[in-house]
């Protein structure tokens, strides 16, 4: 059980913010942090910690497009509502960058975003994000190094 807490302590935090930037929505972030802990936890495989986070990355990315799939027909909230964490001018000119970062990250394809996320958030070597997504090493050196072209402003 404390193996279990210690990876779960050290890792939640990476994968909520990895299914953060995949889904761009708090809410299904949290679920998809919760999900994959909880698959982790059930899985009979062992856990070999040199690639614990990888592993967590793809149950993360794996739920993602399954949560794709089931809920193909999403609706977008309204500009109307009202934002009711507004805070100074600081906070919301970061605010608005962050979203247009996160617009141009859904932009990208799914497996290029998929592997800029695991290598710029969760610093996964390549030979990781490369087994953890089943493309060649230099693939993925090409995905992330285009996906971070297109999102330059």
């Amino acid at each position: 059980m404390s193996d279990f807490s210690e990876l779960y302590r050290r890792h939640a935090p990476d994968v909520f913010r990895f299914a953060l930037y995949l889904t761009g929505n708090r809410g299904d972030a949290e679920d998809i942090t919760s999900e994959t802990f909880v698959r982790l936890w059930a899985s009979s495989e062992p856990i070999r910690s040199q690639t614990v986070k990888g592993y967590l990355c793809t149950i993360a990315r794996n739920l993602f497009l399954q949560g794709i799939r089931r809920h193909s027909r999403r609706v977008d909230l309204s500009e109307e509502l009202p934002d009711k964490a507004a805070g100074p001018q600081e906070r919301a000119e970061q605010r608005d960058e962050l979203e247009r970062v996160i617009a141009r990250l859904q932009k990208l394809p799914e497996l290029d975003r998929a592997a800029l996320l695991m290598r710029a958030l969760e610093d996964l070597p390549y030979e990781e994000i490369a087994l953890a997504l089943g493309i060649s090493v230099a693939s993925a050196k090409v995905k992330v190094h285009r996906a971070r072209l297109a999102l330059e402003p």
